[in-house]
């Protein structure tokens, strides 16, 4: 079971997402590596929005590879290198989210593996069994 919550002590969430997330009971976690904006060709668009999306669709590809969906998703944790426009990155992310609101932490960072990646996109998801 998963409960949601947003205690009432602590500000509202300046985003869409869950100050915390309680998982009980039987259940199966999904542990996801940094998911890039790498498409399954191989190609890296240039532009960081579009790598989000790739990377967003690369989660989604292995929650359903496990069995499980975005609502599954517990915790998100965006890697972002460089100047992004954060109302693209929203949009882009809310689509996908489709007013699902994990526990989300989204860092700036100086680099990422390669120089021609501007995002990576680390996910936990949990699904009762």
């Amino acid at each position: 079971m998963k409960e949601f919550r947003n205690p009432n002590n602590i500000h509202s969430p300046v985003a869409a997402y869950t100050h915390q997330i309680e998982v009980s009971g039987k259940n199966r976690w999904l542990v996801l590596s940094g998911q890039l904006g790498k498409d399954e060709n191989g190609i890296v668009p240039s532009d960081p929005i579009k790598q989000i999306e790739i990377a967003m669709d690369n989660i989604i590809k292995n929650l359903h590879a496990a069995n499980m969906n975005v609502k599954d998703l517990v915790k998100v944790v965006f890697y972002l290198v460089g100047d992004i426009d954060s109302l693209r990155r929203r949009e882009v992310i809310s689509k996908v989210f489709n007013g699902h609101e994990p526990c989300m932490t989204m860092l700036y960072v100086a680099s990422l593996g390669d120089p021609v990646f501007k995002v990576e996109i680390d996910a936990w998801a949990c699904s009762d069994i």
